[in-house]
């Protein structure tokens, strides 16, 4: 049984279908990147996974329960976390006011405390701004704490939006870095990102969507081999 299980899932906005029909799976422990164009539908997908967006159609399954239309705040006791697009921290609230709203749902204290000490071990920048509000962080900043902010409800399953978005190509390097320690830590991930090159040298698997379908899927040396790619998006990131 997958991690993660997503059959014939439909995602609409009134009469505007985001996702339409899409099949995707995630075993424990794979990167699986989830490719395409904008307004392809990955982000709804994403949503919808989080709880954020009710499925109009199809089933979503986290490690064998059907979860798809509980609340967010359910989602996330089950073990599965979102960082997403745009970073959305608290500007106001400190560092380690964003890190504690991560771990809203948690009451182990020294289970809490030491996944703070973590966060804080993969993101030293963090320890060093603690107390600083988030809103003063620059881009790169925000985007680790928005990761570490997710971390701390103990996710089995991150789902991370764009996490390059926006950012230095020093600071991209890093978070494709960190991306693959969690895999190393046990961290599950499925991925939304625009930049192809990294991720599908990041990932063991891949999805390009285009259109809210599924265009094209395998691992990630078939995808980056595949003609659908190119046909899904005509921006396609190429590093030299």
């Amino acid at each position: 049984m997958s991690l993660l299980e997503i059959h014939d899932l439909s995602v609409r906005y009134g009469p505007v279908a985001a996702v339409r029909g899409v099949d995707l799976h995630v075993e424990a422990g794979e990167i699986v990147a989830l490719l395409g164009a904008n307004g392809a539908g990955k982000s709804s997908l994403l949503g919808a996974v989080a709880g954020l967006h009710p499925p109009a159609a199809g089933r979503i399954s986290f490690d064998g329960a059907q979860i798809g239309g509980l609340p967010a705040e359910r989602i996330v006791r089950l073990g599965i976390a979102l960082a997403p697009e745009g970073r959305r921290v608290f500007p106001r609230l400190s560092v380690a006011d964003n890190l504690r709203l991560g771990a809203a749902s948690r009451r182990d204290r020294d289970g809490i405390a030491a996944d703070r000490a973590r966060v804080l071990e993969l993101f030293p920048v963090l320890q060093e701004r603690l107390w600083q509000a988030a809103g003063t962080l620059s881009g790169g900043q925000q985007q680790m704490l928005a990761i570490g902010r997710a971390l701390m409800s103990r996710p089995r399953l991150l789902l991370l939006d764009e996490p390059s978005l926006g950012l230095a190509p020093i600071i991209v390097a890093q978070i494709f870095e960190l991306i693959g320690q969690l895999r190393r830590d046990g961290v599950t991930v499925l991925l939304v990102e625009q930049n192809a090159h990294r991720a599908l040298a990041l990932a063991d698997r891949a999805y390009v969507l285009a259109t809210g379908r599924i265009e094209t899927s395998g691992t990630a040396a078939e995808v980056r081999a595949s003609s659908g790619i190119e046909r899904a998006y005509l921006g396609l990131e190429v590093e030299p």
